[in-house]
């Protein structure tokens, strides 16, 4: 008889070896999400395998503080500005526990769309064990090679911060 997998590993959804040694670990997740429009980013607590959502938010919210960004909410300043949307919103709820960054399914590309959220993150003051070399660079995050007016991206790091 042959063996089936999980229907969310076929669908290549789920890494459950993955998930299973994220659990174990007994930290609190940030999960990082890649959608066509827009960049998904939640602080995650397991309890007996139950996630708990304590923060979760969207790139869309940057419209709120002015984001024109060329339209795209799945950039690199987008991400890095979600980033910092997200440590500002944990900071308000008083959460400033380490947390291990979870991007499920999705591809490791040095200084990728991902790795700009993990930035904005770890430059709000989130603790989060992830290597320097991974970042994007700021140039990338200025968004100067996007043609993204720069004072938009600036005076909305300035809000968040």
């Amino acid at each position: 008889m042959k063996k089936v997998n999980f229907k969310r590993r076929r669908e290549k959804k789920t890494d459950y070896k993955l998930r299973l040694g994220l659990l174990k670990s007994g930290k609190k997740r940030i999960v990082v999400r890649k959608t066509n429009r827009y960049l998904i980013v939640q602080a995650v607590a397991s309890e007996n395998a139950k996630d708990r959502i304590l923060v979760g938010l969207t790139s869309k919210e940057l419209l709120k503080f002015g984001w024109t960004g060329n339209g795209s909410l799945k950039s690199i300043p987008a991400g890095y500005l979600t980033g910092l949307l997200t440590a500002k919103k944990l900071r308000e709820k008083k959460i400033d526990d380490e947390f291990i960054l979870d991007i499920g399914m999705a591809i490791h590309k040095k200084g990728g769309r991902i790795y700009a959220v993990a930035k904005g993150l770890v430059d709000g003051g989130v603790k989060i064990n992830v290597a320097e070399e991974v970042f994007p660079s700021q140039e990338r995050i200025n968004g100067e090679h996007l043609k993204i007016d720069k004072s938009v991206i600036n005076k909305i790091m300035e809000k968040l911060k």
